[in-house]
């Protein structure tokens, strides 16, 4: 596993954890008990004032950022998939016959991210990233940690509890509050991306993704779909295209698959980036 590199100073200037720690013990008095004397990046409650919105966003931006560059992260893979989807051996949980049927895309995952992870550059291209909670995404990290590898989870807070996956790396594992920002980090160093069968939270990430391509937003990368039957079923692509409400060439943004060595095939043998997508028709 790649170590952290230690933060190195280039300027002469007082660090500020010092000052943090030394304003542990100032003398108790009205005015430094006064929330106003509070160092304003260690006061909680003045960083979550709305006003301080941008600052939040940056923030969340910023901080997985810089520790994905200090582990050598350059390129991601990227998983998305329903946590409501069983492993094959807890399929009887399952709250449906159907989600107890996609249960083999369970495996399916796993077996694609340990391809991938054993594939990759020393820890550095391909590392598996998903939404590091349980079903798919916990497949996803759980094929990585099958190869030996790192693999980032981007967890978000929800109104019912939710923990990361035991299997994202430590290191790697990220908790976010906005939305936005974490799509981001799903996307800043795709060279693919990978969907599963799966709820709203999957569906709004691969249209988003997709529009993104569609509209050249984003340079195109492999982009695969598990279940054609599950996908057809729940979307009537070409009913999109006959409509107009997309171009029929849309419909080669993306590809079906259905088992791991077959996806990595797919991206194996997708034709390298190009000019990003034509606006037109659209």
């Amino acid at each position: 596993m790649t170590e952290q590199k230690p933060i190195s100073r280039r300027h002469p200037l007082r660090d500020s954890r010092v000052d943090q720690e030394a304003a542990r013990h100032i003398p108790d008095t009205p005015q430094t008990r006064s929330p106003s004397y509070r160092l304003a990046f260690t006061d909680d409650e003045f960083m979550l004032r709305d006003d301080l919105r941008p600052v939040r966003l940056q923030l969340e931006l910023l901080k997985p950022d810089l520790m994905m560059q200090e582990f050598g992260v350059e390129s991601t893979i990227v998983m998305f998939g329903g946590a409501r989807i069983p492993s094959p051996d807890r399929k009887d949980t399952a709250k449906t016959k159907t989600l107890a049927e996609l249960s083999k895309y369970y495996d399916e995952a796993r077996e694609f991210a340990r391809i991938m992870t054993a594939r990759n550059n020393g820890h550095k291209e391909n590392v598996i990233v998903t939404g590091g909670g349980p079903g798919v995404m916990e497949a996803g990290n759980r094929g990585a940690q099958d190869a030996g590898g790192l693999s980032i989870g981007l967890n978000i807070v929800l109104p019912h509890e939710q923990a990361p996956n035991e299997y994202v790396t430590p290191e790697l594992c990220f908790n976010f509050h906005y939305f936005a920002i974490r799509k981001m980090h799903f996307l800043m160093r795709a060279k693919a991306i990978v969907v599963f069968p799966g709820g709203f939270g999957t569906l709004d990430e691969m249209f988003e993704s997709l529009t993104l391509i569609q509209t050249g937003r984003m340079n195109r990368v492999p982009f695969l779909l598990f279940g054609k039957a599950f996908w057809e079923k729940i979307i009537n692509w070409e009913a999109l295209a006959d409509a107009g409400t997309i171009a029929h060439k849309d419909l080669e943004l993306f590809k079906f698959v259905e088992t791991a060595e077959e996806a990595v095939k797919a991206i194996d043998d997708w034709p390298s980036a190009g000019p990003r997508q034509s606006l037109e028709g659209r």
